[in-house]
C-alpha cells in the first residue's frame, strides 16, 4: 500500500492535534444555513479530531458549544476560538468522562452558562493497539470500556435530566463495530457496545421525542491515529479504504450535524457510514 501521510508518532493518549503534520481539515466546506440556530450543543473529545470539526460545523449553524475534554488544553483553547470566530459563544471543561461525578459537573456548567442543553455530542474515546489477545490487560481493558461506554452512559444520563422534547444525541461509533480489528479487540467491542446502546436508547426516549442516532466513521485522519500506531502504520492509514485514503473530520461531522438537525427529524436509531467507501451490514 502506498503511503497516505508522513511518518509519525505520538506518546499520548489521545494525541493533540497541534503536534500533527498536515494539519485534520475541520472546517466546514459551506456556508452555514442558520440550522441549529439557538441550540446549545455539548460535545465530549471536542478540543481535537472529530469532535473540533463538529464544533465549529454546529457553530456555523448557529450553535453555542460546550466541548469537554481529558487535558488537551492547547487544542481545546484553539476550538473554543474557532467557534467565536463563528459569531457562537464556547466553552471548554476539562476532566474524565470515565467518572460520573464529572459529567454531573460538566453539564452542570453547561446549565450555569446557557441555560439550557439540547444536543449531546457523545465522541470522546481511547484506544490502544495490541497485536496478540492474551497481552489485553484488565487495566487497558477496564480502562478502554470505562472512556468508551462508560462516559457515553454517564454523560448521557447527566444530559438527560435537562434535555427537553425535540432534543437530539448523537454517537460516534466506528466501522471496527461491524468489521471487527485484530489489533484493536477492546476498542472494537466499545464501538459495538455504542450501537447497540444507540439502538436501544432511541426507543426508550421515543415518548420523550428525544432522538438518538449514530455515526461511524472509518479511517479518519485523528490525533487519535498517531497516538495509538507506529510511524510506518500511521503513514499508511486509510490507503486499504475503497477511495484509498483517510478522511478527514469535516467530513465525518456534516453527518452529526444533520443528524442533530431538524433535517434528521424522522430518524432515529440509525447509523450513518462516511468510511471511504466500504460496505457494511448496519
Amino acid at each position: 500500500m502506498s503511503e497516505t501521510m508522513p511518518q509519525q508518532g505520538q506518546e499520548q493518549q489521545p494525541g493533540h492535534e497541534h503536534e500533527m503534520h498536515p494539519e485534520p481539515d475541520y472546517m466546514p466546506r459551506f456556508p452555514g444555513a442558520g440550522r441549529l440556530k439557538g441550540k446549545v450543543a455539548l460535545i465530549s473529545g471536542g478540543d481535537s479530531g472529530i469532535g473540533r470539526a463538529v464544533a465549529v460545523g454546529m457553530a456555523r449553524e448557529g450553535a453555542d458549544i460546550a466541548i469537554v475534554y481529558l487535558n488537551e488544553h492547547e487544542d481545546a483553547e484553539k476550538t473554543v476560538k474557532l467557534v467565536e470566530n463563528e459569531g457562537r459563544r464556547a466553552i471548554r471543561i476539562a476532566g474524565d468522562i470515565g467518572s460520573e461525578a464529572f459529567c454531573g459537573e460538566a453539564v452542570e456548567k453547561v446549565i450555569a452558562e446557557f441555560g439550557k442543553l439540547d444536543i449531546l455530542i457523545n465522541n470522546a474515546a481511547e484506544q490502544h493497539v495490541v497485536k496478540e489477545p492474551l497481552e489485553i490487560s484488565q487495566e487497558q481493558l477496564e480502562r478502554t470500556f470505562r472512556t468508551n461506554v462508560f462516559g457515553y452512559f454517564f454523560l448521557t444520563k447527566m444530559a438527560l435530566r435537562q434535555m427537553k422534547e425535540g432534543a437530539a444525541i448523537v454517537n460516534t461509533t466506528s466501522i471496527t463495530a461491524y468489521k471487527g480489528n485484530k489489533m484493536l479487540i477492546d476498542y472494537a467491542s466499545t464501538r459495538g457496545a455504542i450501537v447497540a446502546f444507540t439502538r436501544s436508547l432511541s426507543q426508550a426516549l421515543g415518548d420523550r421525542k428525544i432522538r438518538v442516532n449514530a455515526v461511524a466513521p472509518g479511517p479518519i485522519w485523528t490525533p487519535l491515529i498517531p497516538a495509538s500506531f507506529e510511524p510506518e502504520h500511521v503513514a499508511k492509514h486509510g490507503a486499504s479504504a475503497p477511495m484509498q485514503r483517510p478522511g478527514q473530520p469535516n467530513e465525518v461531522a456534516s453527518c452529526h450535524v444533520f443528524l442533530a438537525s431538524e433535517e434528521a427529524s424522522y430518524m432515529t436509531g440509525q447509523v450513518l457510514h462516511p468510511n471511504g467507501g466500504t460496505v457494511v451490514n448496519s
